[in-house]
């Protein structure tokens, strides 16, 4: 079964970068769109960025221009770049694969956005 393993959250302060990865047990082109979702403490998940296996990227306005989704062919990974960060964005971040009959998630890497 393929699996989805997120990593590289962590503490940075506020302007500080940290770059997410996402890696697939499998082939992770194969899913049909790829996403980040994040989830603060008392709060329900949200989107924060996909990208289609065209290459097609989609971001949530509250992080457009400050993040930026891509994929790494080379290490069979989706990426999320997140520069500019602030406290709000402090959350558990999760990655999402999509493609028929298959809806699947990791288990989530945690960022905190603090001085």
């Amino acid at each position: 079964q393929v699996q989805l393993v997120e990593s590289g959250g962590g503490l940075v302060q506020p302007g500080g970068s940290l770059r997410l990865s996402c890696a697939a047990s499998a082939n992770i082109f194969s899913f049909n769109v790829v996403g980040w979702y994040r989830q603060a403490p008392g709060k329900e998940r949200d989107f924060v960025a996909r990208i289609t296996s065209g290459g097609v990227p989609n971001y949530a306005d509250s992080v457009r221009g400050r993040f930026t989704i891509y994929r790494d062919i080379t290490k069979n990974t989706v990426n999320l770049q997140m520069n500019s960060l602030e406290p709000e964005d402090t959350a558990v971040y999760y990655c999402n694969g999509l493609k028929v009959g298959i809806d699947l998630w990791g288990e989530g890497t945690p960022v905190t956005v603090s001085p």
